[in-house]
C-alpha cells in the first residue's frame, strides 16, 4: 500500500456520470476510474459496482486484483 501511495497522483475529474451505479455513494469512484483510464475498480463489494463493465471497467475484489497482478508478472 505504501508503494501504491508513493506512485499515485491526484486525478482531476471533469465530468459527472451520476447517478449511474446502484449505490450512488460509489459513483465518484467510477468517475475517478473513468478519468484515470483505469481497467479495474478494486472493491470488497463488487455487487454495488455492477454496470461498470459497460464503460470498460471491471470491478474486482482485492484478492482477484492480486491474482491479476501475479498473472501479469508471470506473462
Amino acid at each position: 500500500m505504501r508503494y501504491l501511495g508513493s506512485v499515485a497522483w491526484l486525478q482531476p475529474i471533469y465530468f459527472l456520470w451520476r447517478p449511474y451505479l446502484s449505490d450512488t455513494g460509489d459513483d465518484m469512484i467510477l468517475e475517478l476510474a473513468l478519468a484515470a483510464s483505469c481497467r479495474y475498480i478494486v472493491t470488497h463489494n463488487v455487487r454495488h459496482s455492477a454496470g461498470c463493465e459497460k464503460l470498460g471497467i471491471e470491478p474486482v475484489t482485492p484478492g482477484e486484483f492480486v491474482r491479476l497482478l501475479k498473472k501479469d508478472v508471470k506473462s
